[in-house]
């Protein structure tokens, strides 16, 4: 990608490609990062592995992260913006927005994505009378699937590190064992229990100290 202008952002991943007295061209380079071997393991270690003997969590760069998109996509010419061709295929291309940060996937099964006709069937687009699955190829090893970004709550970015990424994945882990359907209901009795308590409590403490409301009558006072 190329663009022009006259001021680069620190630390945003844009190098000067060609600079003249009349002409400042610029190319953004894709800033990739690979899974540091601690990170790894501690999500390994938090999630297991599955029947492939893969690890049942990953963390991976945004930019690093391609899926398959099949469908028509218009070339343009980066200097001059006018547009080269339409073509009909599948490419790979950044799977998040969010392609400078962190995240944490996790592997999912071929069976969640039913089976191979059914895929396609359900994915199968047409384009100038050309027939394209519109996420790619049968996911018949399984796939990977987003569970979490890592960025403050301005979406600032934040430093992946292996005791973040254990948490993350233990965090998802329990609330996996603890579907949140469950853990309301179970909150909701708990509430239950607690107000009747009271009330037993409050009714003994009345019974207790105002007799005369039991044994009298009761008259209101303007």
């Amino acid at each position: 990608m190329i663009c022009s202008g006259g001021f680069i952002p620190p630390g945003s991943g844009v190098k000067p490609l060609l600079q003249t007295p009349s002409n400042f061209m610029i190319r953004v380079l894709r800033e990739t990062h690979d899974t540091p071997e601690s990170v790894a393991h501690r999500l390994e270690r938090a999630g297991g592995r599955n029947r492939l003997s893969e690890p049942n969590y990953r963390a991976v760069w945004g930019w690093n992260r391609l899926a398959w998109i099949g469908g028509k996509f218009s070339d343009h010419d980066p200097a001059t913006g006018s547009l080269l061709r339409e073509v009909v295929e599948l490419r790979q291309e950044p799977k998040y927005p969010a392609v400078n940060r962190w995240h944490i996937e996790r592997w999912v099964a071929p069976e969640f994505y039913g089976s191979p006709r059914v895929w396609y069937a359900q994915t199968i687009e047409r384009e100038n009378g050309v027939s394209i699955p519109a996420l790619g190829p049968y996911p018949s090893r399984g796939e990977y699937e987003h569970c979490f970004t890592l960025e403050g709550p301005r979406g600032e970015f934040i430093q992946l590190t292996p005791t973040i990424a254990e948490h993350v994945a233990r965090a998802i882990e329990w609330s996996r064992r603890y579907p949140r359907a469950k853990t309301r209901t179970q909150l909701y009795e708990r509430e239950a229990r607690e107000d009747r308590s009271y009330e037993h409590w409050a009714y003994d403490l009345l019974d207790d100290a105002v007799p005369a409301f039991h044994k009298q009558s009761f008259v209101t006072v303007a």
